[in-house]
């Protein structure tokens, strides 16, 4: 008798465990076919919907994303300029599957190859640009990886720079999310993304931008698409509404176009439920800062992100903002330098702080003119 309990008491607690695990784990959305998918509120990096997000699957075309990021980085950190000239090799010319033809010897502009990548999906391309930045596809493919290391990436790691399938080539929902984010930071990678048709070699070879989301929801701007028959169908995809930033990804959706069809399916869940409170917006005016010593007396003080937070609706926000500015300050300053910060709270918890930095570069001034400036303060005020 006590054995029967025993073993009873056993299954109970089996099933306790089995019933917690259940609670915790969140149920796949049924109207989603994708094998592995994520909601990602860009402002905060909160998940609003996952499943499987962690699971390691090939990202097909989606690795362009990464290749973009990189090549943006280089135009900002100036290793690269928009009209260099990038000429293709015999190892870019040899690359299969989604291309624009490039031919050895062939040259276009740094940008023009970053669009056939961004918009045209063109593996030939991704190699032109990484051998352009890093001297060999290999160094380029080193670099991504490294970038994967930056941030914190637990699930990916590219072998190529383009998506064709290889061994060790793979990343999650989750990671390709978290580059997603991270790629908003860098406003270049959107507007090549979000650019729908663009004529190539003075107009003799057109692009089309593989998203179509770009054509069919309101509020899509970007990112990349992904397909092979080991990948399936993949798209890291991102929408703005009213003030509302979300990342969508899906992966291994197994219809055509089904990846465009689950995109929807978590947008609308997502825009369905939250609402975004904005109090300013990237790049707005948010006030004034006196100069000391400068060529002019004061400076524009600009949002460096948008200001705000995502809240469940039907829920009141309990959102507010902080101010902080700098009432003065000494020349030179330099255009982006930080002068304050808006500080959002939750609740009243600081849910995220947005700095404020100079609209332009104030240069110190000269004697004649700190004088002058002495003398209108004192008699003509």
């Amino acid at each position: 008798m006590r054995g029967r309990l025993k073993a009873v008491g056993w299954v109970l607690i089996l099933l306790m465990f089995s019933w917690v695990g259940m609670v915790g784990a969140e149920p796949k959305m049924e109207s989603v076919k994708a094998e592995a998918y994520v909601l990602m509120d860009a402002d905060s990096g909160k998940i609003l919907a996952a499943y499987d997000e962690n699971k390691r699957l090939a990202p097909a075309s989606m690795t362009k994303l990464m290749t973009l990021i990189l090549g943006v980085e280089a135009l900002e950190e100036g290793k690269a300029n928009l009209t260099d000239k990038v000429v293709t090799s015999e190892n870019a010319w040899k690359m299969g599957g989604s291309q624009i033809y490039l031919e050895p010897g062939e040259t276009m502009t740094y940008e023009e190859m970053m669009i056939a990548i961004a918009a045209g999906s063109a593996n030939d391309a991704c190699v032109a640009v990484g051998e352009f930045l890093e001297g060999t596809h290999q160094s380029f493919v080193d670099k991504m990886n490294a970038k994967v290391h930056d941030l914190g990436l637990e699930n990916t790691h590219f072998a190529n720079a383009y998506g064709l399938p290889a061994e060790g080539h793979y990343t999650s929902a989750y990671d390709m999310a978290v580059i997603a984010r991270y790629a908003l930071a860098h406003p270049r990678v959107l507007e090549y993304t979000s650019i729908k048709e663009y004529n190539l070699r003075q107009g003799k070879f057109k692009l089309y931008n593989t998203n179509k989301l770009l054509w069919w929801y309101q509020g899509a701007d970007g990112f990349k698409t992904g397909w092979t028959n080991e990948a399936k169908y993949c798209l890291t995809s991102t929408v703005k509404r009213d003030g509302l930033r979300l990342i969508s990804v899906v992966m291994a959706s197994p219809e055509v176009r089904g990846h465009f069809r689950d995109s929807m399916e978590l947008f609308n869940y997502g825009f369905a439920k939250y609402a975004y409170k904005s109090f300013f917006t990237r790049d707005s005016v948010c006030g004034l800062v006196q100069i000391g010593k400068g060529t002019e007396g004061e400076v524009e003080a600009l949002a460096a992100e948008d200001a705000g937070s995502i809240y469940l609706k039907g829920e009141k926000d309990n959102i507010s903002n902080q101010k902080q500015l700098l009432p003065y300050i000494n020349a030179p300053i330099t255009k982006g330098q930080k002068l304050g910060e808006i500080q959002i709270f939750k609740d009243g918890n600081l849910q995220k702080t947005v700095d404020l930095v100079s609209a332009k570069d104030i240069a110190r001034g000269g004697l004649i003119k700190e004088i002058m400036k002495m003398y209108a303060e004192t008699f003509l005020l």
